[in-house]
């Protein structure tokens, strides 16, 4: 579920946060610079779904880095798709590469790729990583900038 939006209709106003992430509409908007490779990041610190098994809240910081082509992701439609994944149960691994397919699925970009960096469940902390394949050549791709957990040590 994309469409490509010119007048882009989730500007402005209050915004109900989709039921599930099936149910959520991503819109994406022409690139200005689709002549020029540069890396788009966006992070969601703050980035909840549903354990499928008991039901209880996880909690993950996000990093999606792409190099787009011909679209943008338009930003607000994003931060209401990540929402959308509160009420929704899947494991880590699946949340993770859902989002990064589907954002493949919508924007046909050169690159991405996304960092799942999530919170201890049962003591363990579970990162996971996505990626379309090799960065193109020449562009700056930084550490996406979130350390390993730590715990209290």
């Amino acid at each position: 579920m994309g469409r490509e939006t010119t007048g882009i209709t989730l500007l402005g106003g209050a915004s109900e946060i989709p039921e599930s992430p099936d149910k959520a509409l991503l819109e994406r908007v022409s690139n200005p610079h689709a002549d020029t490779a540069y890396v788009a990041r966006f992070a969601a610190p703050e980035f909840t779904s549903l354990c499928p098994v008991t039901g209880q809240p996880d909690f993950a910081h996000l990093v999606i880095d792409y190099v787009p082509d011909a679209w943008l992701v338009e930003s607000k439609s994003l931060k209401l798709y990540l929402a959308s994944f509160r009420n929704h149960g899947a494991f880590h691994e699946d949340c993770t590469v859902a989002i990064g397919k589907r954002l493949v699925a919508l924007l046909e970009p050169q690159f991405l790729r996304i960092g799942g960096y999530w919170y201890p469940r049962g003591g363990i902390p579970i990162d996971v990583f996505w990626q379309t394949g090799a960065p193109p050549e020449g562009v700056w791709l930084p550490d996406q900038g979130v350390p390993p957990y730590r715990g209290r040590g």
